[in-house]
């Protein structure tokens, strides 16, 4: 079939850019051929997006197929296959097609491919909804695993655990899994506020400054709000922090440091809702790195928290 797009400027600016976003580095590191496919969809345009929709649509019958095979498939040709993989951080087709082999076998042994793009269907009984949510979240965290950026976490890590002050900025969803961080980093004495409120956020971000940290989430990273905050917060010249799903979104764009989520949507949980349980794994991870970062200060504020609380727990009685 022909291909007119796959010569056109967009088309080949959009595979420069994939190929050389400094973004993408943790996913071309990593194994996770289709996480990286799902976390630059949105990126591409008109052929190359079709071949993308098509492997993400049928992975184990895109590792079987040859290149022409799949451009045929996909309604494109040879050459969109071809520039689809050098996007996607690969030197050619039979590099992508082993990468995809090799996930694809190992979700399958795995048991992640259970009821994974099935919909949820009203009469559907309790224990197929769990194994699909299941096999959803399986997927997910690992697809977030491959995706995320260790040095990333490092360098996020290394500013919460010497920063005055820490602005957890997020909306909806998004500010409960930062009030889940902000509960976390209190707890461990990093002095730290969560806000859901954009003249709250926009307040508190104004008093930042250098030392200070600005941690903004928002899964799509375009949530006008939250990338208003963390933007004010940027301009003050404290360090700022997205987490999101989307490696080239507003959010990710204005930030110092991006740590990336995936996630697999299924009836009534879409990608938003289907992200926190990713996002709040890589906010235990950094949490954790801090808390090892400031150890000692760490310790002993753990331990007189749980102290000051410990009379609040209900006391079971036991018989002589």
């Amino acid at each position: 079939m022909a291909d007119p797009e796959v010569d056109t400027p967009a088309a080949t600016a959009v595979v420069e850019a994939a190929s050389t976003d400094r973004r993408l580095a943790p996913a071309i590191i990593n194994d996770s051929v289709l996480a990286r496919v799902r976390s630059g969809v949105d990126e591409l345009t008109g052929a190359l997006r079709r071949v993308a929709d098509h492997v993400l649509s049928d992975p184990e019958a895109a590792a079987r197929s040859t290149i022409v095979e799949l451009a045929e498939r996909s309604g494109t040709s040879p050459a969109t296959i071809t520039r689809f993989c050098r996007a996607m951080g690969f030197d050619g087709y039979a590099d992508l097609r082993l990468g995809i082999a090799a996930e694809t076998g190992r979700a399958r042994s795995a048991g992640w491919t259970v009821d994974i793009g099935r919909e949820i269907l009203p009469g559907d009984p309790l224990d197929r909804v769990l194994g699909q949510l299941m096999a959803a979240d399986t997927r997910a965290m690992h697809d977030t695993a491959a995706l995320l950026d260790l040095a990333e976490v490092e360098r996020a890590a290394v500013a919460l655990a010497g920063a005055g002050r820490v602005t957890i900025v997020g909306a909806g969803g998004s500010a409960l899994v930062g009030q889940e961080m902000q509960l976390s980093l209190h707890r461990i004495g990093v002095a730290a506020w969560a806000w859901n409120d954009v003249h709250d956020g926009l307040a508190s971000a104004a008093l930042l400054g250098e030392g200070d940290v600005a941690l903004g989430i928002s899964y799509t990273g375009q949530t006008r709000e939250t990338v208003e905050m963390l933007a004010e917060a940027g301009s003050r010249g404290a360090t700022t922090v997205a987490l999101t799903g989307f490696p080239r979104s507003a959010l990710a764009e204005l930030a110092d440091v991006v740590l990336l989520t995936a996630s697999q949507s299924t009836s009534f949980r879409p990608d938003a809702l289907s992200a926190r349980h990713p996002q709040l794994v890589v906010l235990d991870l950094l949490y954790i790195a801090v808390a090892q970062r400031t150890h000692d200060r760490a310790h002993a504020a753990f331990r007189r928290t749980a102290q000051a609380v410990g009379g609040h727990k209900a006391t079971t009685a036991t018989s002589a």
